[in-house]
């Protein structure tokens, strides 16, 4: 009978089949003399990744596959992952073969002396490059995403942007219900999250380029780095999706406020049918975004989302009626214009939240 594991390796992976049998393989040559287990956690990949894992796993009882089906997003599939561990130590790696598997006996050989809870794989210590692994526009992009975690959420590491690192599992277990399933930033998240608390140790390490497949890295995941880090900034108080979805509402009033303008110079339109083009255009916008973005973890698909943008045009309609309607009590005096126009967009705002989350994206 083999023994427990005392160290699991999560894998959250999407669209990864050719490069987890190699990962796999690297692991078998590299943590010898370790009891270790992989747990493969698919958002319901296209490319078969499920089903090559599974493979592995008839073969090899150290491999365990977790298929997700309805969620998605890098961090929550890795808190389901740690949260099925058993094992004293968990890590958190890539499966694209970009961060370096020879790195891991090391990092479970600090954890085990006693003296840390944390060890992350860092690209920006002494020793560390990001090598071929990032274009030199996604690593500029990732110098600025790194000071504004540094700067905003205090956190003291030299790299919040890893996506590499071993944790003791009760402090996993710990800090789990506090962590968002949404983004992609699942490092930064728990350091932040426990504020100070945790006993951090770095390593370089040198990313690795890319050999299969392609990164899952676009704007959309921008904005949710941004909502991430505001969510944060203000103590979880306001969660990722809300927040989210304020961002998603910021960029469509540019948007209507361009095909306002659109319609009004180039369709000649007058102006009360000109806005009312414009309020269904930005409202199409927020919808598709929303879609992709917000709730990328409960993303329409197929006819669903011709149900969902007409539940969505019902919803964001209630809203302006909630909008005014809450404006119009508190407008008594063209002083108190600012503020009642703030609060009518807020109670708005709120409704079609609220509305959106249990309406068009319910939880099935």
């Amino acid at each position: 009978m083999p023994r427990a594991a005392e160290l699991s390796i999560v894998l959250p992976t999407f669209n990864e089949a050719q490069n987890v049998p190699i990962l796999i393989e690297l692991l078998h040559e590299t943590l010898d003399g370790i009891d270790w287990e992989a747990i493969v956690v698919d958002d319901n990949s296209p490319d078969g990744t499920t089903e090559a894992a599974r493979g592995l796993a008839r073969q090899d009882p150290r491999v365990r596959v977790i298929r997700r089906i309805g969620r998605r997003g890098l961090s929550g599939a890795c808190i389901e992952g740690m949260l099925a561990s058993s094992a004293d130590y968990v890590a958190v790696m890539d499966a694209d073969l970009q961060h370096d598997e020879a790195l891991l006996p090391e990092m479970f050989a600090e954890l085990k002396r006693g003296e840390t809870d944390l060890v992350v794989a860092s690209r920006k210590v002494e020793g560390g490059t990001i090598g071929e692994g990032l274009s030199k526009f996604r690593a500029w992009g990732s110098n600025i995403a790194n000071s504004l975690a540094q700067k905003l959420l205090n956190v003291s590491l030299s790299d919040p942007m890893s996506g590499f690192f071993m944790i003791r599992r009760e402090k996993a277990e710990e800090i789990a219900p506090r962590l968002s399933a949404q983004g992609f930033k699942i490092l930064l998240d728990i350091v932040s999250s426990f504020g100070g608390r945790l006993r951090i140790k770095e390593l370089p390490f040198t990313f690795r380029e890319r050999q299969h497949g392609e990164s899952k890295l676009d704007t959309l995941v921008t904005l949710d780095y941004f909502g991430l880090l505001l969510a944060k900034y203000f103590g979880n108080a306001i969660s990722v999706r809300f927040l989210m979805f304020g961002l998603v509402g910021a960029s469509g009033l540019v948007v209507h406020l361009i095909a306002l303008r659109l319609f009004l110079v180039v369709g000649d339109y007058g102006f009360n049918l000109a806005q009312t083009a414009a309020s269904f255009v930005a409202m199409t916008s927020n919808f598709f975004l929303n879609n992709q973005l917000t709730y990328r973890d409960r993303r329409l698909t197929g006819i669903k989302v011709i149900q969902g943008l007409l539940t969505f045009y019902a919803v964001c309609s209630v809203g302006v009626l909630a909008n005014v309607g809450v404006a119009g009590l508190i407008y008594q005096d063209p002083a108190y214009w600012l503020f009642a126009g703030t609060a009518g967009a807020i109670m708005g705002a709120v409704w079609n939240y609220a509305a959106s989350s249990a309406l068009t994206w319910r939880k099935s």
